[in-house]
């Protein structure tokens, strides 16, 4: 069963989780709502997180604990859930301890990879490996013609071996094949990959048959690394990709061919993240990277770990920051090939896994992993160092979150919002407790890091510091949004729909802990789905995309409310956006890995960017809009302002206004409805001008709303309910989504500010280049209706249009 689709399967709700204290317009947990149904309430303001707590913390007194318990003056509602929150944070700094009496610190801790697995010490090999339950270890490979060369063992169970240079050359040379040979308690032998192994071959790259290999390349073959990690933006606009299926051609692509090709889109449509799937060994390709088998491991399917540092310092030349999809929810089952090779059957005290029922996740078919354990969180604290320090990567996405935080992993529950479902005997407390010190170490090694908790359940302060009592996540994958889209476009003829399910979807988060929103998910592409895209206009994507003739009703409503339903999530589903590759220019059909089902093939397992870039057909009105989002982020901040207020929803003629940041959105979901002249509620008085219009010929609109008009304020008619003193009157066409701005106090986005050459010519001497996305700078890349104009990232280009 694929990992992956089981988090939209039957028996997972991911519907908004209303918390109990929530009272839905102005309430504590969402922000969006300002005045419906006559009552007036003004947006609560987030307030910016705190420091985390520093890994020295010592065990402290119930009241030194409850002292440190913030979450419960962020949401007076926890109160009742103090002695969860106090045991919660006791058994933290119980495991800190423990941490720092065995290695001084949680960031010496966090160094295993320096002891364990393949290191170099004073001329020769040293090959370390926890396996107490096996009664004898041998390293076999290329360098001993696979023949045993037996290990001693521990008081501990770790089983150790030391390889001497030979002639001044390592005993194992770089890229030899190798595995450890175990003796199972019941007395036969057993071949496994190391644990710790950096890199994992196969002959078969679809089937299994894995290889360790031991990588230590010489200096000369080491990546070099030429330029340091961007700053952190203000709001992320994550780009997802899965490196293998970024190629046209029916085949698994390159990590190199994806720093050539595909980082270069990234950058000119305006994004400043991207997040790398499947990047860990996997020994199933069809797993979508979700069944890690090797976790230490690069994935030898797309190249090197050398090659992937090279995309990683590209992606940071170009202004990117890099995030990796890290599974620690879970483990493959796979023995032969990964880390579940390791489990005998011995004691949990002995083991990376739990046993019996607690040790498998029957919905995913893998095995569970003892957070409790010591070497376990060593490994896994280990994992997330390693791939900060030795590949640079700027955070983490953490895959299946909600199966970690409760014993019953999710499965067959819908959240209705009761703390208690979130907070008492289901929670599963050495799991959070990881968490929390996953959270703590990152920041520590990392403070600008980024960590995403893959959370559907919406359990109280995931997103709070550690040093509140929270379990320190950044932000939170707001996943109930692709699911309302599709419950929608399945289930609800579009003239039906209701703006306040609409608002309600996109808004139900706790504003003090910060939400990425996004439309569609990449498990929603999944064979057997399809993208928004392909749901939304079928096979009419075959055939009547041209943009030299007109569109049918069909395409045109497609690409109408495609559009709408991107800029409406991005503006009002979270503090940040998420899209997966392809998405952007409404990349049709589904997604469907090579397998024996479908003869191996790659067909629906690729991204076909020809389709965007060919100027005879619309997909390029779709990706010239998904660019104009993001430099609209890019110029007025929209995503990483607190002010978003809901002033108006009309559900029989299906307008949705809203403020979010300093701009107004009029959306006009009506299918027939065309209004002229009508009132909109503006926060300020002034001059206001049209930011982002959906309906532009730029986007394959009919260009009826004129952009050259100046739309003054006047006041507001006294009795109305929209809580405002002025407001303006606008042209609002059926299936549109129109932005307003101040002119008085703004500039329109795509009037690009030059830097004094002085200043630019200073820069390129000192080697600083040109950050788009974070100063203002045109992007290296011209995004037309013709397509992207791709260049080297070095220069800076003229206006989007």
């Amino acid at each position: 069963m694929l990992r992956s689709i089981s988090k939209c399967s039957p028996g997972i709700t991911q519907a908004p989780t209303l918390m109990k204290h929530q009272v839905i317009y102005g309430a504590p947990r969402s922000s969006c709502f300002a005045v419906l149904g006559g009552r007036n309430r003004r947006p609560i303001q987030r307030s910016a997180q705190q420091s985390a707590l520093p890994s020295t913390a010592n065990a402290a007194s119930r009241t030194a604990i409850e002292d440190d318990l913030g979450v419960l003056a962020v949401d007076p509602q926890l109160a009742d859930y103090a002695g969860h929150f106090r045991y919660r944070l006791q058994q933290y700094r119980g495991a800190l301890n423990r941490i720092q009496a065995a290695a001084g610190s949680l960031e010496q801790f966090a160094e295993g990879y320096k002891t364990f697995g393949f290191t170099r010490e004073d001329g020769a090999i040293v090959y370390r490996e926890w396996a107490p339950a096996v009664q004898a270890a041998a390293l076999i490979g290329d360098f001993s013609g696979w023949q045993p060369v037996w290990m001693e063992r521990d008081e501990w169970g770790v089983w150790t071996v030391r390889l001497p240079d030979v002639d001044g050359h390592p005993a194992i040379p770089h890229g030899s094949r190798l595995k450890v040979r175990l003796q199972h308690p019941g007395g036969w032998l057993v071949d496994r990959i190391p644990s710790w192994v950096q890199w994992a071959v196969a002959e078969k790259r679809m089937g299994a048959g894995f290889d360790g290999v031991y990588w230590n390349p010489p200096k000369a073959e080491k990546h070099r690394w030429q330029h340091p990690r961007p700053p952190r933006p203000p709001a992320l606009r994550i780009y997802e990709a899965h490196v293998g299926m970024s190629s046209e051609e029916p085949k698994v692509a390159t990590y190199t061919e994806f720093k050539d090709t595909v980082l270069p889109r990234i950058q000119a449509l305006g994004y400043n993240a991207i997040q790398l799937m499947a990047i860990q060994e996997h020994a199933y390709y069809g797993s979508f990277g979700y069944h890690v088998t090797n976790p230490f491991a690069v994935s030898s399917r797309s190249g090197t770990p050398e090659e992937l540092k090279a995309l990683v310092d590209e992606a940071h030349r170009r202004g990117l920051l890099v995030l990796l999809d890290v599974v620690h929810s879970h483990i493959s089952k796979n023995t032969e090939d990964g880390l579940a090779g390791f489990d005998f059957g011995q004691k949990e005290e002995d083991n990376y896994f739990k046993q019996g029922e607690a040790g498998y996740h029957r919905l995913w078919d893998s095995r569970c992993l003892n957070y409790d354990n010591l070497e376990t969180l060593r490994y896994l604290l280990s994992n997330l160092r390693w791939w900060i320090e030795e590949y640079h990567f700027d955070g983490f996405r953490f895959d299946g979150v909600t199966s970690m935080l409760y014993h019953h992993h999710g499965i067959h529950m819908s959240f209705s919002g009761s703390y208690h479902e979130y907070l008492g005997p289901a929670t599963n407390v050495d799991a959070v407790v990881y968490l929390m010190l996953a959270n703590q170490l990152v920041h520590d090694l990392l403070p600008q890091a980024v960590t995403i908790a893959e959370d559907v359940s919406g359990m109280p302060a995931l997103c709070r510091p550690v040093s509140e009592g929270g379990v320190g996540f950044d932000a939170r994958l707001n996943m109930s949004i692709p699911d309302k889209w599709i419950q929608l476009l399945k289930h609800t003829r579009d003239e039906h729909w209701r703006m306040h399910d609409i608002v309600t979807a996109l808004c139900n988060r706790r504003y003090t802990e910060t939400s990425i929103g996004y439309a569609e998910s990449h498990d929603q592409a999944l064979v057997g789905d399809q993208t928004v895209a392909f749901r939304l206009m079928g096979a009419e994507m075959y055939s009547g995309m041209s943009a030299l003739a007109e569109p049918n009703e069909v395409v045109t409503r497609g690409i109408a409310l495609h559009k709408m339903i991107r800029l409406v999530t991005m503006a009002l589903g979270g503090e940040g956006w998420l899209s997966f590759m392809g998405n952007e220019f409404g990349h049709p059909e589904w997604i469907d890995f090579p397998r024996d089902g479908n003869g191996w093939s790659h067909h629906y397992c690729r991204r076909q960017w020809s389709l965007a870039d060919t100027t005879h057909l619309r997909y390029k009105f779709l990706q010239a809009w998904d660019a104009a989002m993001m430099r609209l982020d890019e110029h007025y901040g929209f995503l990483s302002s607190s002010h978003q207020w809901v002033t108006h929803m009309d559900e029989q003629e299906q307008i949705l206004v809203f403020e979010r940041g300093p701009l107004v959105f009029v959306f006009n979901w009506n299918p027939f409805g065309f209004y002229e002249g009508y009132r909109v509620a503006v926060p300020h008085p002034g001059k206001w001008r049209v930011a982002l219009d959906s309906d532009a010929w730029d986007f394959g609109g009919m260009g009826r709303v004129g952009h050259d008009a100046d739309h003054f304020s006047d006041p507001e008619p006294a009795g109305t309910s929209r809580d405002r003193q002025q407001s303006i009157r606008v042209l609002a066409p059926s299936r549109t989504a129109i932005v307003y701005y101040n002119a008085d106090t703004h500039t329109h986005w795509q009037q690009q500010q030059q830097q004094p050459e002085a200043e630019e010519q200073q820069e390129q001497e000192q080697g600083l280049g040109h950050s788009h996305s974070l100063h203002g700078l045109a992007p290296a890349a011209t995004q037309t209706a013709g397509g992207l104009s791709l260049a080297s990232g070095d220069e800076q280009s003229g206006p989007l249009y």
